[in-house]
């Protein structure tokens, strides 16, 4: 299977979903299968938003396969004001094999992707989060075994990740409980994609306004920053708000007795969770960091071994 770009799992199929997770199991378990694959191949990493695990994990994932990755700061570039992203995709295509970007607005990795001849893969945008969703829910897998049926509970703000782990709960059959405070509910239009994507599969989801509903017998507790990038000037009005949804020791013991805690890092301790819960024997949150690296392995192994689009 080939894959031309990668900016939302909304986009693939369940069985390229399936596909993924099963590339990265056996990346993970024979790395030096595929240590060749992606030789003299080139990705061009573009950063408008700061990270530790995409930059290493696509970085490392790039050296392993072959390859090489060249990082671009936000200085370098500065799209859609110094250069639009239709120069910086003309331009880049000629040079290099894929593109990976780590931006704010959705549209500038979508405009990116229509106009390269060459794969785009989203590294994180303000909408959805899609990479650490495919390692998120390889983690589920590897903990819980077969994920139809599977039950997670996302306690929070509605953002990004949230969006693809709807998405991705759709394409495995789980079912997906979401708890926020009013108004940071996830957007209507990932709930309706969520929706047609889980017609066949068995997925399901709810929203609430309650913690505690949304853990009771849960098999899996997410949660994520209150105030992601470009939120800080809300930071205070988001602290009061979201108080009553920190993960802690009282949240998690209504969930099963053998679930698990994620969450995609960076961690605001004693803010969305305690020490006590994301240091604990059920914390997986070093895992999925770990998993970052082989399901983004796999995506590009999709993408870059036919370098350019398929049409």
């Amino acid at each position: 299977m080939t894959l031309n770009d990668f900016l939302t799992i909304h986009d693939i199929s369940v069985y390229e979903f399936s596909e993924i997770l099963d590339l990265a199991e056996k990346i993970k378990d024979k790395p030096q299968l595929v240590q060749k694959k992606l030789a003299h191949k080139v990705l061009t990493m573009i950063f408008e938003k700061p990270s530790l695990r995409t930059r290493m994990t696509f970085e490392v994932g790039m050296l392993q396969l072959g390859g090489e990755a060249i990082y671009l700061s936000p200085s370098d570039i500065q799209m859609g004001s110094r250069e639009s992203a239709f120069d910086v995709g003309k331009n880049l295509e000629r040079w290099v094999d894929g593109i990976m970007i780590r931006t704010f607005g959705h549209a500038i990795a979508v405009d990116l992707a229509e106009v390269s001849r060459i794969p785009v893969i989203n590294a994180l945008t303000d909408l959805c989060h899609p990479c650490q969703a495919m390692a998120d829910f390889f983690t589920l897998r590897e903990k819980k075994g077969a994920l139809a049926g599977l039950k997670l509970a996302y306690v929070g703000d509605g953002n990004n990740v949230c969006h693809s782990l709807l998405l991705a709960s759709a394409k495995a059959g789980s079912h997906m409980t979401v708890a926020t405070p009013s108004g940071y509910e996830p957007d209507p239009k990932i709930l309706k994609q969520a929706e047609e994507d889980g017609k066949d599969t068995g997925f399901s989801y709810r929203l609430t306004e309650d913690p505690k509903e949304a853990v009771t017998d849960v098999d899996a507790v997410y949660t994520d920053a209150w105030a992601s990038m470009g939120q800080e000037t809300e930071k205070d009005e988001r602290q009061r708000t979201f108080t009553s949804y920190q993960v802690n020791n009282a949240l998690m013991a209504s969930a099963k007795s053998d679930a698990i805690f994620m969450h995609c890092l960076p961690a605001h301790r004693g803010e969305e969770v305690t020490d006590e819960v994301i240091d604990s024997t059920q914390s997986a949150v070093y895992d999925q960091a770990e998993n970052r690296l082989h399901a983004q392995k796999a995506i590009l192994l999709m993408l870059l071994e036919n370098t350019r689009k398929n049409g």
